[in-house]
């Protein structure tokens, strides 16, 4: 079960807010083949290159482009510093947006990890 899942079935959230709340996330947690493309180190046509790679390797965006000469490894370090700088977490992003607040987020979240944690022993056989 998703943490969005397990608001809304407590009647904390509602559908609405799980759909703003990811769309807060699509905005602000870019790729790096977008932040490369806002910095001007990539165009449409490099990230493309590097994707169609991506999809035969299954290796990691940077490593491509570091391995095809797009960007530097040194490139590659201050995109990802940058990515995890500004990813927004559900949570943060429902707070955000004024669907929960910050303490009763943090504790639905202690009682959907106990939740989880408890599905994820093994059950006695008996």
């Amino acid at each position: 079960m998703r943490f969005g899942e397990y608001l809304c079935g407590k009647g904390l959230i509602t559908e609405t807010d799980v759909l703003n709340a990811r769309l807060v996330q699509k905005k602000n947690n870019l790729r790096i083949g977008e932040l490369a493309r806002a910095r001007g180190w990539l165009n449409d046509d490099d990230i493309y290159r590097v994707l169609i790679i991506q999809e035969e390797t299954h290796e990691k965006f940077g490593e491509i482009a570091v391995g095809e000469k797009y960007l530097t490894e040194e490139q590659v370090k201050e995109l990802l510093k940058e990515q995890e700088d500004t990813y927004i977490f559900f949570g943060e992003a429902l707070v955000k947006e004024g669907a929960i607040s910050e303490n009763e987020l943090i504790e639905q979240l202690k009682e959907f990890n106990k939740l989880e944690f408890r599905n994820l022993r093994p059950q006695p056989r008996f």
